[in-house]
């Protein structure tokens, strides 16, 4: 009995998709039929990700590089904002996390918000390893490769977390967006802006009170 999965890739790199595109189908199970499309940047990840609800065709599986060009309306500025927004509009898509970061704290926000059924490192990624990573995600999630679980471990005692409107707000910062100015980008008042500008500084023990200083401590650590 045939199986049928459809895949969303997205990646900016179209070498990489092509690399994946082709370990997949070349790996599959007999039985196994892939329906396989590709988004290069955010703007065409949520256009596809609607259309396959609309068609009816939902994706089961979605694979996403964290690190994105913005869409063009600014409000997708990462893999992660497409992950949050596969997890609201295709609640059953199994997410697998791809990415060539390697700042432990990123992957334990990434993990702590998303519960991905998949997180690999591409610079470990080897083609059967994403072989057999697929195969796992899709019977027995969740796969985290070797990387993630040590990392994951290393930040066992660490409760650096952010929420999306912290994690927008050091995003906006980084665009060099006045703090003034955020409360038109992020769905709070000004007084709520400044309150959670205080909190992020406290969180990441930023001692001189700089915006410059939070951000570069962020960016360190992998948070933007």
């Amino acid at each position: 009995m045939k199986e049928t999965i459809r895949i969303l890739m997205t990646d900016d790199h179209p070498m990489i998709l092509e690399g994946y595109q082709n370990t997949l189908l070349s790996t599959k199970k007999p039985q196994q039929e892939l329906h396989i499309d590709t988004a290069n940047n955010c703007d065409q990840s949520v256009e596809a990700m609607y259309k396959s609800i609309h068609t009816e065709q939902p994706y089961d599986v979605l694979f996403i590089d964290i690190k994105m060009p913005p869409s063009e309306d600014g409000k997708y500025t990462s893999g992660e904002d497409l992950a949050r927004l596969a997890r609201k509009i295709l609640p059953k898509a199994k997410i697998v996390i791809l990415t060539m970061f390697n700042e432990t704290y990123r992957i334990h926000n990434i993990v702590e918000e998303f519960k991905p059924e998949g997180f690999l490192i591409k610079s470990d990624l080897t083609s059967r390893e994403l072989a057999s990573a697929f195969q796992a995600i899709l019977h027995h999630p969740p796969f985290y490769s070797g990387s993630v679980n040590r990392y994951l471990k290393q930040t066992i005692i660490s409760d650096i977390y952010l929420d999306d409107k912290n994690r927008r707000i050091l995003y906006l910062l980084s665009q060099g967006i006045k703090t003034k100015n955020l409360a038109e980008h992020v769905d709070l008042s000004l007084s709520g802006v400044e309150k959670r500008k205080k909190q992020l500084k406290m969180l990441f023990a930023i001692e001189d009170g700089q915006d410059e200083t939070l951000i570069e401590e962020a960016r360190k650590l992998g948070f933007i």
